[in-house]
């Protein structure tokens, strides 16, 4: 990304008038800034100032200067602007939309503390940071603000990420915090991530990193663990100043830092993960940059300065122009800004994941754009600002983009449709279809609100041509499948997605209902239809009808129209819906009924009333009656009774509509009665079941409120008795069997016996309900009582009386079934019969009458056939042996396969007439075959052959005919057959015939009578392959006889006789059908020569033309030309293309030379203007006089050329004179001098060179060294004979040469080589001029060098004045001395570089005593380099101080890195420790090593502590002298110190019994200092002592302590710390957690378990001591009183009564402690304690006496 400056927005004043805050509105219409008079100026988006206000203080009593803003941000619907003071307070400002409008106080929120920074993420509330180092968060809607988190240390910046859904805040003492609204599944952390190394002024937070920057100019990015992943130090650059603010831009990819006149540009890099810089934007006198701020679209960057300039910068990587409609801004890699050139209005296009944007397409009448990145699609609606980013692989730019439906885009790629719904991040569905036409398929995505229905997302589309599939999209799932009988052409949803239209190749409409999954076809022949759009109305066409639906749930009822011409259009618009129709003279538009329309759309909205308004308007009809029947059905089940029994009424329906009015009167007494809605009281609920038939739930209804006659008079009512008896049943109703009673008897007194019989039956009066039945008329009900009972059944007269109702009522299987059970058999045969129940008949005869049997199946047959059930009729008469009767069933039943069946098992004579009947069906079918076999059967061959030959069969017809006739018949028959045919014009019959014969060339010679050719052919080809060239030949001929020319022409063609073709065309004078077929079929050569013989016909002019037309003039003479005929030729060139005759003489000139006509081909030379191939000639012949004759007329240059020619002719004959003249003459003496090398006569070449062309001797001269050097072993030998010889001559610079020459590629002669160097350097010293002689000795020099004659090469050097060089080969020689002296006494200003590289040298060569006398610094380091230390310390003591210590420094470094720091200890007690900086770390390294180190807890260890303490006290009281004095560093060093005396004073007292007391406090006082030495270490030393001491108590708390620190190691975190035992104690809660545990495994056991068995002591309680203070005992500070007291120099306890002073202030010790102290150093003589005597004596000023005070 660039910075452009555009303009400057404010000017800048003389001076400082900060900017103190800045920021754009989302909508990226207006910039808001703050200036140092807190006012805050709004400008427009191109940076022109439109308005200003002025701030307000919190309280006015202060004045308007007691506060400073300290930030500025729009709100996200850029209509409000938040203010944020040092007057602890923030204001929101309504500012409005428009320009001018009154900015009114909305918000404010009062604080404790001043508001330091201020954000308004979008989405979010006002976040905002204090200087008490809260970050706070402002409710706009609530007006209260809450803390989202605290810290102890002042706000100084506040940035939010590029989502808005996570904050970071950096404070004053470097720590950055982060806080997620939203993670976004990121898993980030939150808390305190990092700590900058100084206050982040600067702070912006991008999408994979944030970064950092403030006061040390230093700038380090952070990744998103908080880990420093990059830094940008220019902390030495001395022109830049400290960052003071950072941006990121909208995308996340760029960051800008703005410091003193310079904006540095970050941006990230995805391929390399890193952040690079950019060129930094560098203004002078613009001054510091105090606020900075992008527009929300990243095309602009406003910078405001410490002087009250505010600048408007461009930033963008790249611009383009898109078909001159569209401009498109690359802001960043993953942003880019498409703006309409024409209207002006913009759209930021933004990749969500952050990825490169490589190309964006405007498609789709330039609405749609289309972009793409790596891994995803973003696409977007110009006109409603929509944007979606989808993922999407690379399918290499193939996929199709369609853009028909507003809502969504369908992309289709590879054989799948998939759809991305604008504004929506995923791909809303995908399908497989190869059918893109957007007339197949359709979308809907909520385009009209239900009831009931948040989201409606559907889609239709083919499968395949044939069937449609419906899903929903929301949840993937299959609605429907419509599987069609043709191929569906056109399908559309309605809005709501449920109904489907779609329309086939048949012009057939259909209707399909989604929820129900029913098809209609609605109508036929439609030419055009379409639902009106916000409605279910259809709309269609019917040839010349208009066709509405306006209530489509009722397609059977529709409005038609006769109308003219076709519909080419429906529009709605000012609530009017026209149909627009093309008559093919005028356009006439047709207007649909509204109010139907608007019927339809209040039902879809459920707007009923507004439905029934609508519908009381109308008249009633058939398509009103339809709608009050809809809105009945739908009010009714939407509960609104009232309006339902309004439908009711309209329809007629009197008895509903009562019933309805009658249910709302109940509703509404209940209402008045209980209260609350009526229509939830039972009895309303009850009959709004019985309404909709739901009696069991109305029953339950009733029951719930134990209303249970209520539920029988209901069943009672509605004349449902058996339920009403069934409830009474179940709650045991006292009126149970009065209501049986009178439900029997209402059964009698409306006449219903049977329901009375089955009452009868229920109760078990058989015999009752028999008779009832029977009174019904109902013997088979009685029939069935009576078989199901034993008693009944033996019981005659009944069974008699049921079986004559039955015979009577023609129930006559039921009257056998009920014979048969009472085993009177031939009645119920009888009966059976007479029933015609035959199967019951056989079944009973098989046991009964086995002899009646095969009568019966007879029967049964017969009655089938009667029925015109044949084909079942078949199989009882096979079973009654009936043959011929089964098979003229089967035949009259079409059951062909069967009736071949019987017959192949009868008699064959019978079988004949049948077979033939059989076969006429196969053959009228078509089965030949089949119908062949059964003729044969049936004896009828010639029936057989007949119907062969009526189907065209001949060669079956053959095969049958040869097998009963004989061959010389069947020839003749045939014959005579095809002969017929052929006099009917059946030549194709008649070919058939013939071939069916054998007799093919019968039919090959009808066909050449009928001059068929094309027929006769192919049975040549057919039968004669081997004759068909000849064929074609010959019918070729007889056409060129009779004069068909294009005929004969194909049949040469098909003969592969094009020429032919050719020439008869030329011998009928049809040059242009030649020139055709010889291109068409020759090629290009071909056709030119055809063309040239045309031509060669023609003559002349027309020749020319001929050529010229078809462009081959030129080829035509240069063809002529080639093939000698020149004359022709000739005649060609001089009409049309003179340039073309010199060509021609030239190729006749040299025909003429071929042929050996010398003469003339000279003349004809002469004519092309090609004297030179002439003389060429002559030369080539040796005829040197007729060459220079011509040569000297025609062409002088030439001249030269026979010279070179008779010269070379000369040398071949070996005449070297001769030759030479004759080249010197041709003025050619190089060719001499190549012609001399030849020969190997190189003094000859060099004295002609020499003589005529001395610039190339050197050249030559070169080539004659090589090759004497190349071919003669004697090479060096040579050389320098050669050179004596160029010397004797006097030629010295080629003798210098010559010797220079002399090298190991001609000699491996040392002595010899660097003889002749010598010479050749003396010869150049002597002879030669400065500057060659210059060149020589710069290639002598280093020879002589190289081959160690050190001494020569200076020689030759200081013969030039070439002091350096000079210098360098002594050096190279190790001549020091003489080096020294040419540099002391010739050029002394290079004394110093022999001296460095003397230095060097000693350096290279480990001699570091005897650099020491020149360079102790470099002696020193190589001593370092050695690891020679102690030589290096004893060297460096012998310096100043400063050396010394800087190597001291090194030792203890090293030391320390070998984990040897007890080394490093001694050294800086040897040689002490200055107070500088550099060594500060060290020193620090030094004590945590030691403080952390095992086994020094013991007297043995004092030394060590000694050592320590002693180093600590001498760097206190230097740094007390330095400039370092009472700085952090100092006071650091002196609790090291304080420290280091206690583990000293420690280690005295461990050795003596008497001072245990003193030790273990000692070990207790340490743990104030737990954040210098490890904690564990620290408690469980001071446990341990205070357990050996017997202070169970506080060992026991104090190892507690250990155990929990030791956890918390294990855990890496405090947070799980318990503080409660040391709450009022100076003893640290939050210190450095050791990177593992100071014990091992074993000691941490045993400390553990002794823990866990005091614990279980009641003795031991875990509380501290506590002293007359009630503070803990080794506390410092009162619990109660806050008094610091000072600790012991002895114990390190606080020193409260029995004082002893020091001479240094804040030096004190216990009485009791100092004495015992003292008493014990007394009496054991120990040096350990008179050495801290000492030491306190020197640290606190002056020891008092050593004796006992009191």
């Amino acid at each position: 990304m660039q910075l452009k400056h555009m303009k400057t927005v404010l000017a800048p004043q003389e001076g400082a008038a900060k900017i103190t805050a800045m920021a754009w509105s989302p909508n990226n219409q207006k910039m808001a800034v703050v200036t140092s008079d807190r006012v805050v100026l709004l400008y427009d988006e191109t940076g022109e100032m439109r308005d200003k206000f002025t701030t307000k203080p919190a309280d006015a009593k202060f004045g308007k200067k007691s506060y400073i803003v300290k930030g500025i941000a729009f709100s996200p619907d850029s209509a409000k602007l938040a203010v944020a003071q040092t007057d602890n307070i923030i204001y929101v400002y309504k500012i409005g939309e428009d320009w001018g409008e009154k900015k009114v106080i909305c918000n404010k929120f009062v604080q404790q503390s001043a508001v330091t920074c201020l954000i308004w993420p979008p989405d979010q509330n006002i976040i905002f940071g204090l200087a008490d180092g809260k970050v706070r968060l402002g409710n706009m809607k609530t007006n209260k603000s809450s803390t989202i988190y605290s810290s102890d240390s002042y706000v100084v910046s506040l940035c939010s990420n590029p989502s808005g859904k996570g904050i970071m805040s950096g404070h004053a003492d470097g720590s950055i915090v982060r806080y997620f609204f939203d993670d976004e599944g990121s898993g980030d952390a939150q808390g305190k991530i990092a700590v900058h190394s100084c206050p982040p002024y600067a702070l912006a937070w991008a999408t994979n990193s944030f970064i950092a920057a403030g006061c040390d100019k230093r700038i380090v990015a952070y990744g998103r663990d908080g880990r420093s992943i990059q830094q940008f130090d220019y902390s030495r650059d001395d022109d830049e100043k400290e960052f003071t603010t950072a941006v990121c831009s909208p995308s996340g990819q760029s960051i800008v830092i703005g410091s003193f006149d310079r904006l540095r540009v970050f941006n990230w890099s995805p391929r390399k993960a890193t952040w690079d810089e950019s060129k930094p934007k560098e203004i002078p006198y613009l001054y510091t940059i105090t606020a900075l701020a992008w527009r929300k679209d990243g095309s602009r960057l406003c910078a405001g300065t410490l002087c009250g300039a505010v600048e408007l910068f461009d930033c963008c990587l790249r611009r383009a122009i898109y078909k001159n409609k569209f401009e498109m801004t690359y802001v960043g890699l993953s942003q880019v800004i498409v703006r309409n050139l024409s209207t002006g209005t913009r759209v930021v296009l933004k990749s969500y994941y952050g990825y490169e944007i490589d190309e964006v397409k405007i498609l789709g009448n330039d609405r749609y754009l289309v972009a793409h990145t790596t891994d995803t699609l973003i696409l977007g609606d110009l006109q409603t600002s929509k944007l979606s980013e989808v993922p999407w692989q690379g399918t290499g730019g193939n996929e199709k983009f369609y853009f028909d439906n507003e809502s969504v885009c369908m992309i289709f790629n590879a054989g799948e449709l998939s759809l991305v719904e604008y504004g929506n991040n995923e791909i809303l569905g995908s399908v497989r279809t190869e059918f893109m036409n957007p007339h197949l398929i359709s979308v809907r995505l909520n385009e009209r609100k239900q009831r009931g229905v948040d989201d409606n997302k559907k889609m239709a589309y083919l499968i395949d041509l044939k069937t449609i599939a419906i899903i929903d999209l929301l949840f993937g799932v299959t609605l429907g499948q419509i599987n069609h009988d043709s191929k569906i052409d056109w399908l559309e949803l309605n809005e709501t997605g449920r109904k489907l239209l779609f329309r086939d190749k048949r012009l057939r409409l259909n209707l399909y209902d989604i929820e129900t999954q029913t098809r209609t076809t609605i109508l036929n022949y439609c030419s055009y239809v379409q639902w009106v759009p916000g409605s279910d109305v259809v709309v269609a066409q019917n040839r010349g009808s208009l066709c509405i639906w306006y209530n489509i749930d009722a397609p059977e009822r529709v409005t038609m129209f006769p109308l003219k011409g076709d519909i080419v259009d429906l529009e709605k618009n000012n609530g009017k819906t026209e149909v627009i129709v093309n008559d093919g003279i005028t356009t006439v538009s047709y207007s649909l009924d509204e109010g139907l329309i608007e019927f339809g759309t209040a039902i879809d909205d459920g707007d009923y009333a507004r439905a029934v308004a609508y519908l009381e308007s109308l008249e009633m009809s058939a398509e009103t009656e339809a709608m009050w029947k809809t809105l009945s059905k739908l009010s009714l089940e939407a509960g609104q009774l009232h309006i339902a029994e309004r439908c009711y009424a309209a329809l007629g329906d009197v008895s509903k509509a009562r019933y309805l009015r009658e249910t709302n009167r109940q509703a509404e007494e209940a209402a008045k009665t209980t209260g609350g809605d009526g229509f939830q009281y039972y009895k309303v609920r009850a009959r709004m079941a019985i309404l909709d038939k739901q009696f069991k739930q109305a029953e339950s209804i009733y029951l719930e409120q134990n209303n249970l006659d209520e539920a029988m008079e209901m069943y009672q009512e509605m004349h449902k008795w058996d339920e009403a008896i069934e409830v009474a049943q179940a709650k045991a109703h006292p009126e149970l069997e009065n209501l049986r009673r009178t439900y029997y008897q209402w059964l009698m007194d409306t006449s219903q016996e049977e329901k009375a019989g089955e009452v009868k039956e229920r109760e078990g009066d058989y015999m009752g309900a028999i008779a009832l039945y029977m009174k019904a008329g109902l013997p088979a009900r009685a029939a069935r009582l009576a078989t199901s009972n034993e008693e009944l059944m033996s019981n005659s007269e009944v069974i008699n009386r049921i079986a004559t109702a039955l015979i009577q009522g023609e129930f006559y299987e039921r009257a056998g079934d009920l014979f048969e059970k009472i085993r009177s058999y031939q009645k119920a045969a009888e009966c059976y019969r007479m029933g015609k129940a035959y199967r019951q008949a056989v079944d009973l005869a098989r046991y009964a009458f086995p002899e009646q049997v095969v009568n019966l199946e007879q029967e049964w047959g017969d009655h089938l056939v009667a029925q015109k059930q044949l084909d079942a009729a078949i199989n009882h008469y096979i079973e009654a042996g009936a043959t011929l009767k089964a098979v003229e069933a089967a035949i009259n039943s079409r059951q062909w396969a069967k009736a071949t069946q019987i017959l192949e098992l009868q008699d064959s004579e019978m079988s004949a007439k049948y077979y033939r009947k059989i076969a006429v069906h196969y053959a009228s079918v078509g089965e030949l075959e089949v119908a062949e076999k059964y003729f044969l059967e049936a004896d009828c061959i010639k029936e057989a052959i007949d119907m062969y030959n009526n189907a065209g069969k001949w060669e079956k017809a053959h095969r049958l005919a040869a097998q009963c006739m004989k061959q010389d018949e069947v020839a003749v028959l045939y014959i005579k057959q095809a002969n017929s045919l052929e006099a009917e014009g059946k030549f194709k019959e008649a070919e058939r015939l013939y071939v069916t014969v054998e007799e093919p060339d019968m039919a090959i010679t009808m066909y050449k009578k009928q001059k068929m050719y094309n027929d006769m052919v192919r049975l040549v080809k057919q039968f004669h392959p081997e004759l068909l060239q000849d064929t074609h030949l010959h019918l070729a001929q007889e056409l060129h006889a009779e004069n068909n020319l294009r005929q004969a022409e194909i049949h040469f063609l098909e003969a592969k006789d094009w020429k032919g073709a050719v020439n008869m065309y030329r011998s009928n004078d049809m040059w242009d059908e030649a020139y055709r077929v010889a291109k068409s079929h020759g090629g290009a050569n071909p056709a030119k020569q055809v063309a040239y013989l045309w031509a060669k016909s023609l003559g002349g002019d027309s020749a020319v033309k001929l050529l010229t037309k078809f462009g081959l003039l030129e080829a035509a003479i240069d063809y002529a030309a080639e093939n000698c005929a020149f004359d022709f030729a000739f005649d060609l060139a001089k009409t049309s293309m003179k340039n073309k005759m010199p060509d021609i003489h030239l190729k006749y000139a040299m025909y003429l030379e071929d042929e050996g006509k010398f003469k003339e081909a000279e003349a004809e030379f002469i004519k092309a203007a090609k004297p030179k191939e002439a003389v060429l000639m002559y030369v080539h012949n040796q005829d040197w006089d007729s060459a220079q004759r011509v040569a000297e007329e025609h062409d002088p240059d030439s001249v030269a050329d026979v010279l070179v020619g008779q010269a070379r002719f000369a040398f071949e004959e070996k005449e070297y004179q001769k030759a030479e003249s004759f080249l010197l003459r041709a003025q050619r003496p190089e060719l001499a001098i190549k012609y001399y090398k030849e020969a190997s006569m190189w003094q000859d070449a060099l004295r002609v060179c020499k003589e005529y062309i001395p610039h190339k001797l050197q050249q030559l001269q070169d080539e004659y060294d090589k090759e004497m050097i190349t071919k003669s072993t004697k090479g060096a030998d040579t050389l320098i004979q050669q050179a004596k010889d160029w010397e004797a001559s006097g030629e010295y610079t080629r003798a210098v040469e010559c010797y220079v020459k002399v090298t190991p590629k001609v000699t491996n002669d040392t002595n010899m080589m660097t003889k002749c160097w010598i010479k050749a350097g003396e010869l150049a010293l002597k002879f030669l001029g400065a500057d060659k002689a210059v060149d020589v000795v710069q290639v002598l020099g280093p020879r002589l060098v190289e081959a160690k004659k050190y001494s020569n090469a200076a020689e030759l050097y200081l013969g030039l004045d070439m002091y350096k060089d000079a210098i360098d080969a002594f050096i190279a020689g190790e001549e020091w001395n003489k080096a020294k002296k040419v540099a002391k006494e010739l050029e002394p200003r290079y004394e110093p570089y022999v001296d460095d590289r003397y230095k060097d040298y000693l350096k290279n060569q480990g001699k570091a005593d005897a650099l020491a006398g020149v360079d102790v610094v470099a002696a020193l380091d190589m001593y370092v380099e050695k690891g020679q230390w102690d030589k290096c310390l004893e060297t460096a003591e012998k310096q100043n101080a400063k050396v010394l210590h800087k190597y001291v420094a090194m030792y203890a470094s090293q030391l320390i890195k070998e984990n040897n720091t007890e080394a490093a200890l001694d050294l800086y007690v040897k040689y002490g420790t200055p107070p500088s900086q550099q060594n500060f770390n060290i020193y620090k390294r030094i004590f945590s090593d030691i403080a952390g180190m095992h086994g020094l807890n013991k007297a043995e260890a004092y030394r060590t502590w000694a050592d320590l303490r002693d180093m600590l006290f001498d760097l206190c009281e230097n740094m007390t002298r330095s400039a370092e004095a009472n700085s952090p560093a100092h006071e650091e060093f002196e609790n090291m110190l304080l420290v280091a005396h206690y583990y000293a004073t420690r280690s005295a007292s461990m050795s003596h019994k008497s001072l245990e007391a003193v030790a273990t406090k000692l070990s207790v006082s340490l743990l104030r200092h737990i954040e210098l030495i490890p904690a564990d270490k620290a408690f469980y030393e001071a446990g341990m002592m205070c357990k050996i001491a017997g202070w169970e108590n506080m060992a026991f708390v104090l190892l507690n302590r250990y155990l929990d620190i030791v956890e918390a190691i294990e855990e890496g975190s405090l947070d799980m710390l318990d503080n409660t035992d040391f709450q009022d104690t100076d003893i640290p809660f939050e210190f450095s957690l050791p990177e593992k545990p100071h014990l091992n495994e074993d000691k941490h056991e045993e400390v553990k378990e002794w823990v866990l068995a005091v614990s279980m002591d009641q003795r031991v309680e875990q509380v501290l001591p506590k002293d007359e203070r009630d503070t803990y005992e080794a506390s410092l500070v009162a619990a109660n009183t806050g008094i610091r007291s000072l600790p012991c120099v002895i114990s390190g306890y606080p020193v409260l009564r029995n004082k002893l002073e020091f001479k240094r202030p804040g030096k004190a010790a216990n009485k009791d402690d100092w004495n015992k102290f003292l008493m014990a150093t007394k009496v054991s003589h120990s040096q350990e304690c008179q050495d801290t005597l000492k030491f306190i004596g020197t640290w606190c000023g002056a020891a008092p006496s050593p004796s006992f005070t009191m």
